[in-house]
């Protein structure tokens, strides 16, 4: 399948379309992931320097012509670190939900968990800038993450939840405990906030 047919049916026919991809390479899905990742990456980049370029416009004179120019610079470098950092996370979160996949009895190996995750993030990645709709695209790829590890790994959907959903709910628990940490130490002993001259 080609990049535009994966696109189209990862959104619209995912369940056959992880059918049709069952044997595609590490190769394949980087290539693919690095295209849709850049896609994300260039919006995410433009939407930064326009917020720039209009920030610079609301100063004037002298601070619009910096803001525009700070605004291409953080553009790029922007495009540049997202498109880095969310082709590490692929395979650092990869490795991590594999643990789960294993544990729930996936026994097809890591890289196509890696795969399928890859192939997941397609709604995120395309949609995910958009405010509201965002969270719903967020949602859609978590349910693609399911239906993937399902297929690539041959497991049953229910397996297939809580290799996804397991260590969501560990990395919520943790989350809780440290906001509780903090909270409960910024309280103090005495019940009353800390204060930062004490």
């Amino acid at each position: 399948m080609d990049f535009y047919e994966k696109v189209k049916g990862f959104i619209l026919e995912p369940s056959k379309t992880f059918d049709a991809t069952k044997e595609d390479t590490l190769e394949d899905a980087l290539k693919y992931y690095v295209g849709i990742t850049a896609i994300f990456s260039a919006i995410s980049a433009v939407l930064f320097a326009f917020a720039s370029t209009l920030f610079g416009s609301m100063m004037g004179g002298f601070e619009m012509m910096m803001g525009a120019s700070a605004g291409i610079a953080g553009a790029i470098s922007i495009f540049v670190m997202l498109l880095i950092l969310m082709v590490i996370w692929a395979f650092i979160g990869g490795a991590i939900i594999h643990i789960f996949v294993y544990i729930v009895g996936g026994r097809k190996g890591i890289v196509k968990t890696i795969i399928a995750l890859m192939y997941a993030d397609t709604p995120y990645l395309l949609f995910g800038w958009i405010p509201i709709i965002g969270l719903i695209v967020a949602i859609w790829s978590l349910v693609l993450s399911v239906l993937g590890i399902r297929q690539f790994q041959e497991l049953t959907t229910g397996r297939a939840i809580l290799a996804i959903f397991i260590p969501i709910i560990i990395i919520g628990i943790i989350v809780f405990v440290a906001m509780i940490a903090v909270f409960t130490f910024a309280i103090g002993p005495s019940g009353e906030m800390i204060s930062q001259g004490s």
